[in-house]
């Protein structure tokens, strides 16, 4: 196992919070996943000025290669010909995946036909349906429909559980010998010595480490889709564009409300949620205020976080999580 990974965990970063329009202090949604380990990032819608964001942050736009729209309204694309030209320009990207609804390669083509925009990298784009939509050694990405005034997805990142720690102490005192039967065993796999014994990988690994697990979903209201893709999640990225007392209006929009995305996080079993996508009319000195609605949804779970812009999350693994009780 690659100490590597456990130093470096998967790490979150806000670069817009607001829906709609952007304020003084909150651009609209964008949200990167930065794998350290495999020296990658990936997006999460691109709204207006999200390639500013990235410039401003800690985050290398050398480093994207996959890109991921949940629908097609306005503050969550408009901002995807300016980073990817910029990308071009001066990114030194290698080539970039674009997940997103039916319609997205259209305005991708056609935004780049009228400003005589040409990539000098790889473009492909994935018109996506529910479903496993892209899939590798260490994670599953997929998708299913929530529920907004147009087709809209929502997301869910799972990393591939992998074989505990490998006890070459253990290894040694049965007199196995070293080579490539090491990393048969390091898998899990069973494994015929030379002498004829049997051994089974399993037997010298510890406890099997879950893989994280991150869900992202906006824009909805509260639909059954959000629940499932926040299965058992380590992180729900969630919209709360409204307070609860605003319910009427979230209903008319199909936005949530605070208490709908604590509601979807409780139902899911997710262990936190991290609310974004916030209406600006809770700016500070308003009747309603945004910490107020940080206080509706903790009520429901109170696990749950209020994402800013540049707002940095790491995730670690389980297990380094219940090592760090234990040492507490």
């Amino acid at each position: 196992m690659s100490n590597r990974k456990i130093k470096e965990p998967v790490q979150i970063t806000f670069l817009g919070t607001s829906s709609g329009v952007p304020t003084r202090s909150r651009n609209v949604s964008s949200v990167a996943l930065r794998l350290p380990q495999r020296a990658e990032l990936w997006l999460f819608d691109c709204g207006e000025g999200t390639q500013h964001q990235i410039i401003r942050s800690e985050l290398k736009i050398s480093q994207l290669s996959r890109i991921f729209i949940t629908h097609m309204h306005g503050d969550h694309i408009f901002g995807l010909m300016g980073l990817l030209a910029t990308c071009g320009l001066a990114g030194n990207v290698e080539r970039i995946d674009i997940y997103g609804p039916p319609g997205l390669n259209d305005y991708i083509q056609a935004a780049s036909r009228y400003s005589y925009t040409h990539f000098s990298y790889p473009i492909k784009v994935h018109a996506i349906r529910p479903g496993v939509i892209y899939e590798d050694n260490d994670f599953t990405v997929t998708c299913g429909n929530l529920h907004h005034r147009i087709t809209a997805f929502g997301y869910r990142v799972a990393e591939k559980d992998r074989s505990g720690r490998f006890d070459i102490e253990k290894a040694k005192a049965l007199q196995i010998p070293p080579g490539r039967v090491y990393g048969q065993l390091k898998r899990g796999e069973t494994v015929t010595l030379a002498d004829g014994r049997v051994i089974d990988g399993t037997q010298l690994c510890g406890p099997t480490e879950i893989g994280r697990k991150i869900a992202y979903c906006t824009d909805t209201i509260y639909c059954d889709g959000a629940v499932k893709l926040a299965k058992d999640a380590d992180v729900l990225i969630h919209e709360a564009t409204f307070a609860h007392q605003d319910a009427d209006m979230a209903f008319q929009r199909l936005h949530s409300t605070t208490t709908m995305a604590a509601q979807t996080a409780l139902a899911a079993g997710a262990h936190r949620l991290i609310m974004s996508h916030f209406s600006p009319r809770y700016a500070p000195g308003n009747t309603l205020e945004l910490k107020d609605l940080l206080q509706e949804a903790r009520i429901i779970f109170p696990r749950t976080d209020m994402a800013y812009d540049f707002m940095i999350h790491e995730v670690p693994r389980r297990r380094e999580v219940e090592l760090t009780k234990v040492s507490l």
